[in-house]
C-alpha cells in the first residue's frame, strides 16, 4: 500500500463536470444545454458563416448564379441527402426495437431478473421500491446517507483516531454529494436529462473504492459491529451502480426515439426549402439589397441553414449520448475520470 494512497483526500467534487478534464463551458454544451437550443445556435452559425463568405467574396452571388448552376447543384445534393436521412431514422428505430423484441421466454427472463433486483432493493430500503426513477434514485441517496451516519456512529468509540477522522471525512463528503444530487432530482421528469445528470454527479464508484480501502486498511481495529456497518455502507453505494446504469440505458433508448422523431420533423421543412431552391429560384427571383447586402445572399444563406438542420439535430443528440457513454463506461469501483 503506497503512502500516497494512505494519505489520499477522501473528499471529491459534487459535480461530474468538476471531476473531468473537460472545460466546464464545453461540458455544459455537450450534456446540459437543451438540444433544440443547441440546434438553433448551430444553424445560426451556419447562416452567419454563409453570409460572411458572401460578404468577403469579390463576385456577387447573383452574378455567379448567372454563369453557373452552383447553387442548384448544392441544393440538389441536399435534397438527396435529406431523403437518405430517413434511412438513418429507420436504423435508429431498429436499434431501439431490437432491445424490446423477443420471445415470451426472453421477456419472462427479463421480468424475473428485474423482480429479483427489486427484492434486493426492497430489503435495502425496508419498504417497497419506488416505481418512479427520480424517486428511486432519491431513496438510494437517502439510504446511503443514513448508512453513512450509522457508520460514523458505529466507529465513534473506536480508539483509532485516524480511522475516526477518515470515516468522518468520508461521511461528510458523501452527505454533501448526496445532498447536491437530491436537490437536482427535485421536480425531475424521466425522459429529460435532469434525471440522469444527478445520477452522474453522485460519485458512487469513488465512494465504493474508499469504503473498501478504509475497511481493509483498518480491519484489525474493527469490532464485529463496526465491520457490519462498513459492509452495509458498501452495500448501499454498490446498489447505486446498476440502478444508475439501468436508468441511463432507458434514457438513451428514450433519447434515440426522440432523435428519430426530431430528424423527421426537421427533414420536412428542409426538403421543401431545398426543393424550392432547385425548382423556383433563379438569378432574378430575389433582386435588390437588404441591409446593404444583396437579397439573394440572405435567401441562399437562410435556405442552406434550414437544409442542414436534420444533420445539426443528429449532431446535437449524438454529442450528448457519446459524452454520456464515455463518462459511464464502467460499473463498479473503477474510476476513469
Amino acid at each position: 500500500m503506497s503512502d500516497v494512497d494512505h494519505e489520499r483526500d477522501l473528499s471529491t467534487a459534487d459535480k461530474l463536470r468538476k471531476r473531468t478534464e473537460v472545460n466546464e463551458s464545453l461540458f455544459w454544451v455537450l450534456l446540459t444545454v437543451n438540444r433544440w437550443a443547441l440546434v438553433a445556435v448551430l444553424a445560426a452559425c451556419v447562416f452567419t458563416a454563409f453570409v460572411l463568405f458572401g460578404v468577403f467574396k469579390p463576385v456577387l452571388l447573383r452574378s455567379m448564379m448567372e454563369t453557373s448552376d452552383m447553387v442548384e447543384t448544392v441544393f440538389s445534393g441536399l435534397v438527396g441527402a435529406i431523403i437518405t436521412s430517413t434511412t438513418l431514422v429507420v436504423s435508429i428505430n431498429q436499434l431501439v426495437l431490437s432491445q424490446e423484441i423477443g420471445s415470451l421466454g426472453t421477456q419472462r427472463e427479463r421480468m424475473d431478473t428485474t423482480m429479483d433486483f427489486y427484492q434486493n432493493t426492497d430489503e435495502l430500503f425496508g419498504t417497497t421500491t419506488p416505481a418512479d426513477p427520480p424517486t428511486f434514485l432519491e431513496k438510494l441517496l437517502e439510504t446511503s446517507t443514513e448508512r453513512a451516519t450509522a457508520l460514523r456512529e458505529a466507529v465513534a468509540g473506536n480508539e483509532n483516531e485516524t480511522l475516526r477522522s477518515k470515516v468522518d471525512e468520508y461521511v461528510e463528503d458523501l452527505h454533501e454529494n448526496a445532498e447536491t444530487a437530491t436537490e437536482e432530482l427535485d421536480d425531475a421528469d424521466f425522459g429529460d436529462f435532469t434525471v440522469v445528470s444527478p445520477a452522474l454527479d453522485f460519485n458512487y464508484a469513488q465512494k465504493m473504492h474508499d469504503i473498501r480501502h478504509l475497511g481493509e486498511q483498518h480491519e484489525e481495529d474493527l469490532s464485529k459491529e463496526e465491520r457490519t456497518a462498513f459492509r452495509e455502507m458498501l452495500e448501499a453505494v454498490t446498489m447505486f451502480g446498476p440502478v444508475r446504469e439501468y436508468i441511463k440505458v432507458l434514457y438513451m433508448q428514450w433519447a434515440l426515439v426522440k432523435l428519430s422523431r426530431a430528424i423527421l420533423y426537421a427533414s420536412i421543412p428542409a426538403l421543401v426549402v431545398s426543393g424550392g431552391m432547385v425548382v423556383f429560384v433563379d438569378p432574378t427571383t430575389f433582386p435588390g439589397t437588404l441591409f446593404g447586402l444583396e437579397t439573394m445572399l440572405w435567401v441562399v444563406s437562410a435556405a442552406f441553414a434550414v437544409a442542414v438542420t436534420p444533420f445539426l439535430v443528429f449532431a446535437s443528440y449524438v454529442l450528448r449520448l457519446a459524452t454520456l457513454a464515455k463518462q459511464t463506461l464502467t460499473v463498479g469501483p473503477l474510476v476513469l475520470s
